[in-house]
């Protein structure tokens, strides 16, 4: 049986003619998406849509490995980052976006950690590696998942009243088409000192993130709120999980690795979450 979307009749559009997308049946408990031009999608039976064009993928299988995903679900779900989760779901309580977007959404953590604290809101979550949608498409089918890319986003314009942006890549003209007006992007970032005692393990200099806040073409910065919290005592598996998440992971041979994680007793964890409003 293929499972279908939570919400389907006006949110996407077709990835290759930007004409809106409708769903149908093609057979019994098959759902498939088609334009006016005849282009077809269907959905998998994890229940996500594949709307990545050949021509956006900038790899064969982009965005994170396999591996690296299970790293990063093994360590969420063990609610190290519960202050960021808890940070996040406050403010959009404070908001209340009737329909949210997660860009750049991995494996659905966040998008269903929200949706709980949220369960009025609709939330729809994208990422451009297959293999992200697919485990998130799975465990939590009261979201809507799909495989694209931030530089085109397949959805149909002014869709969302509010999008969250998660240490991930997102192109701002495509932010703005997709929000309806006054509507609200959450971007989180790394602190000068988020995994501070990992950088000084590993290089001689560190260079801290920058603290500076993005000013973005038509949208107005509401507040900054700065969550910072000490992961302490994780243990060692938990924190080569949370290396392995992360670029640094690509620094060291895998025994250095180990005996890096070993050694740790505690690790910063450090995020800014940056409140726009679109129009204002």
């Amino acid at each position: 049986m293929t499972s279908t979307l939570p919400y389907t009749s006006t949110l996407y559009r077709c990835p290759l003619c930007q004409e809106p997308l409708t769903p149908e049946h093609s057979e019994p408990k098959q759902i498939s998406y088609r334009c006016v031009n005849r282009h077809h999608f269907d959905v998998a039976k994890e229940g996500y849509l594949n709307l990545l064009p050949v021509q956006h993928k900038n790899s064969k299988q982009p965005g994170d490995s396999k591996a690296m995903l299970q790293q990063r679900r093994q360590f969420l779900e063990s609610g190290a980052y519960q202050p960021l989760v808890s940070a996040l779901a406050e403010q959009l309580q404070h908001l209340a976006p009737v329909r949210m977007l997660d860009s750049g959404c991995g494996e659905g953590y966040y998008s269903a950690q929200l949706k709980a604290a949220l369960p009025a809101t609709e939330f729809a979550g994208m990422d451009i590696s297959k293999s992200a949608i697919q485990l998130a498409a799975k465990r939590y089918p009261d979201i809507a998942f799909c495989v694209a890319s931030a530089k085109a986003l397949p959805y149909g314009d002014q869709q969302f009243d509010g999008m969250l942006v998660l240490c991930a890549p997102f192109e701002l003209a495509e932010v703005k088409r997709c929000l309806r007006p006054s509507g609200y992007l959450m971007l989180v970032t790394a602190a000068p000192e988020h995994l501070l005692q990992f950088k000084q393990a590993i290089y001689k200099e560190v260079r801290l993130h920058s603290d500076a806040v993005q000013a973005l073409a038509g949208f107005k910065h509401l507040q900054r709120q700065h969550c910072r919290f000490m992961l302490q005592h994780l243990g060692a598996n938990a924190y080569l999980s949370l290396l392995d998440m992360t670029p640094l992971g690509w620094k060291l041979p895998p025994e250095q690795k180990q005996q890096l994680c070993q050694s740790l007793t505690q690790l910063q964890a450090d995020f800014y979450i940056d409140s726009y409003q679109y129009g204002s």
